[in-house]
């Protein structure tokens, strides 16, 4: 008897160890469980779910906030005057009804919008502590954004070749240069802008963002989104260098070819008045085209280290508020058509009739 109850004894021990153990493993499992199942949660919620971003802007140096909130203050003003002007000019001036105004005119209505679309929020945030932007309003300004910055490059294109065709071709300009062909050709770069920004932006919404939704820049812009995502995006920069080929470099190349042509015309030419003529039909769109593409290059091919970063931000404020300020200055203090045009709006005929 003694050897059996002795033995039930250490069976009944050996079992309660045993379901021990088994409640131990259980509990275990159920923990792991519980943490898979809450990070898929997390991650679905980072990939699918709005959420709020923080623009860092310059963030870390509130001096130097204070003082960009006053400058952008004073040119946002300017910007909407200047180009509000070069529109109501090209519309109102009989004189300015040419192809080069009407591109001109459609240039300064995509510079309104494209400052509109951030100069307001830049200078909340400026102002404000909370520097943060839904995630309905990045997707908004991103698709703004795309859509302007490339309808833009295609649009300089348009004008660059219609200045080869008025150096070039002088005498078949007014055949060659109709209006139906203006209106095709500038609706053409709004839709190339629109169709960018359709195909570009989905992906880009769609990557799974890291869960500081910390971005280091004052707007949002793919590129900064892209360095957002703790997924792989690699689909994404593939996409985004080869709509920058289409978009950036193509563009870029024809106006250098159109500007090469242009100059082999002038050099042909032995009269100073045609020289000065030809000139000042292009060195005004040179100008925005060597502002433009120079910021271009500066804010988005930028080596990855954190001062050259920085300073890609000032670049790119300069980009989103100097660039619209500075193109109507451009054509308006280098143009003496549109300086009559100008005068005879503010009734001074009298000054124009002396140029």
């Amino acid at each position: 008897m003694p050897p059996t109850l002795s033995t039930r004894a250490t069976s009944q021990v050996t079992l309660r160890k045993l379901l021990q153990e088994d409640e131990v493993e259980a509990r275990i499992y159920r923990s792991f469980a519980t943490k898979g199942r809450s990070g898929q949660e997390q991650a679905t919620a980072n990939h699918s779910s709005p959420v709020d971003f923080f623009l860092v802007g310059f963030s870390e140096h509130p001096g130097l906030e204070r003082t960009l909130f006053v400058v952008v203050s004073i040119s946002y003003p300017l910007t909407l005057v200047g180009n509000t002007l070069i529109i109501l000019l090209s519309v109102l001036d009989p004189r300015l009804h040419s192809p080069m105004y009407f591109f001109l005119s459609n240039l300064s209505f995509l510079d309104l919008c494209f400052t509109t679309s951030c100069v307001p929020q830049m200078l909340v945030h400026l102002w404000a502590p909370r520097k943060t932007i839904s995630f309905l309003g990045c997707s908004v300004q991103l698709f703004i954004f795309l859509f302007l910055g490339t309808t833009e490059c295609v649009l300089l294109t348009v004008m660059a070749f219609d200045g080869y065709v008025a150096v070039c071709q002088p005498l078949h300009y007014a055949t060659n240069i109709h209006p139906h062909l203006c209106r095709q050709l500038a609706a053409m770069a709004w839709v190339m802008g629109l169709v960018q920004s359709v195909v570009q932006i989905p992906p880009t919404l769609c990557l799974p963002f890291c869960p500081h939704q910390q971005i280091d820049d004052f707007v949002c812009e793919v590129p900064s989104l892209i360095q957002l995502s703790c997924g792989d995006t690699t689909y994404n920069e593939v996409q985004l260098a080869v709509s920058s080929v289409i978009f950036r470099v193509m563009p870029l190349t024809l106006i250098l070819i159109s500007y090469g042509a242009i100059v082999q015309a002038v050099l042909r030419i032995n009269s100073a008045i045609a020289w000065r003529k030809a000139l000042g039909t292009c060195s005004s769109h040179f100008i925005v085209v060597t502002l433009f593409y120079s910021l271009v290059i500066a804010v988005y091919l930028q080596p990855k280290n954190p001062y050259a970063q920085k300073r890609g931000k000032f670049f790119g404020l300069f980009y989103a508020v100097g660039t619209p300020l500075l193109n109507p200055l451009v054509y308006t203090l280098r143009n003496k058509e549109v300086k009559r045009a100008l005068r005879r709006l503010l009734g001074k005929d009298k000054d124009s009739r002396e140029n």
